[in-house]
């Protein structure tokens, strides 16, 4: 396979300030001369809502609003959190059966309640929504849920109803049962949008890994999410074959939220969590069942081949708009997917930043966005 090399992309198109216009219910961009000073609680269930809120929390805490983060233990959310000197507060383990998971839940809500008494939030956000949604009604305060997944039905059902404002991108097809807010991206542009990352070589030497080498990078996820009831990924003999055939072509490591079987255990990832987005966007190829990851490799201009149920029949609308610039190749079927990987191994076209720098045109800055966004709700 033809090297890749990252490389940014300009945004010029794209101002690091730009947000969409105020809708029909008024919520959009805050006044420019904005002098009071809120107070923000932030929910974070998923290692994923760790990078996306990190900048967030940098422009709220800048403009001197005070921020309050509270999480649960949830793959390296908490690592993540203490690499970014992002203070925190532990409010609950993670469920690995349907009762423990709703047990979980309720706790989490519960110590969320208590702690928002004590801080008195004016605007409670959160990726799903549910405790932030549930709380802030209990108190009095506003709350912003965020959201890109319509398969997310029970999470959907149960935020939406409770939330002063649901923020979805522009291609988001499912029903919003409140104030819905569209806007042109991803939640990944948050933190990978090119003037908030710039892939680094040195991190990646410094890991022991060749920047310039031919090597993929794969994900594996748990399927224990209360959206992921009844969904799955790859088998253990889907893996095994996938590997085997990545490892003919050059290294390979795996990130996987669950313990890797024996046979591959030896690509376990060598760099830390918060320094994986350097390792991936110098990949060759980035393979696996995680929604998020295929989702910042084709942000990264990093060939991604996405195999999971949610990608049989009607999938997401996320993926359908990166498909439509070729930047992630999704099935439900292990046999098309390992015939793809084999196709990019053999063929790769070496077009990958182009096609990112033409959808990246098209986005705006997620974490401003989100950050004007929570300041005109919460005022």
């Amino acid at each position: 396979m033809r090297r890749r090399h990252a490389s940014a992309v300009t945004a010029t198109d794209t101002p690091r300030n730009a947000t969409v216009p105020p809708d029909q219910n008024g919520v959009g961009t805050p006044p420019a001369e904005q002098t009071e000073r809120l107070r923000v609680l932030i929910t974070i269930q998923h290692p994923a809502h760790v990078h996306f809120y990190r900048p967030v929390i940098e422009e709220l805490t800048a403009d001197g609003h005070e921020v309050r983060v509270c999480t649960r233990e949830k793959d390296v959310a908490t690592e993540l959190l203490t690499a970014f000197d992002i203070e925190h507060s532990v409010l609950a383990g993670s469920g690995q059966s349907t009762l423990g998971r709703i047990g979980v839940q309720a706790l989490y809500e519960l110590r969320l309640l208590a702690t928002a008494r004590r801080f008195q939030p004016d605007v409670v956000t959160a990726i799903g929504g549910v405790a932030a949604a549930h709380v802030a009604t209990a108190l009095g305060a506003k709350s912003v849920v965020l959201t890109d997944s319509e398969p997310a039905a029970l999470t959907n059902r149960l935020a939406f109803p409770f939330a002063d404002v649901v923020c979805t991108p522009a291609w988001y097809d499912g029903e919003v049962d409140a104030r819905h807010v569209r806007y042109e991206g991803l939640h990944e542009l948050a933190y990978l949008h090119p003037e908030r990352f710039e892939p680094d070589r040195e991190v990646v030497r410094a890991a022991g890994v060749d920047p310039s080498a031919d090597y993929s990078l794969v994900r594996f996820v748990s399927w224990d999410a209360q959206h992921d009831v009844g969904e799955g990924g790859l088998s253990r003999a889907g893996k095994e074959a996938i590997v085997e055939t990545l490892a003919e072509a050059g290294e390979v490591y795996i990130t996987s939220e669950e313990p890797l079987d024996a046979p591959l255990d030896q690509y376990r990832l060598p760099v830390a969590p918060a320094d994986l987005h350097h390792l991936l966007a110098f990949a060759q190829l980035y393979v696996g069942d995680s929604q998020t990851m295929a989702t910042e490799a084709a942000l990264l201009g990093t060939p991604a081949v996405r195999c999971n149920s949610f990608a049989g029949g009607d999938d997401m609308a996320n993926f359908r708009r990166l498909a439509e610039y070729g930047l992630v190749f999704s099935t439900d079927d292990e046999a098309e997917a390992h015939d793809r990987i084999e196709t990019l191994l053999a063929d790769d076209d070496g077009d990958w930043d182009r096609r990112r720098g033409e959808f990246v045109a098209e986005t705006i800055d997620v974490a401003s966005f989100v950050r004007d966004v929570l300041v005109a709700v919460g005022t």
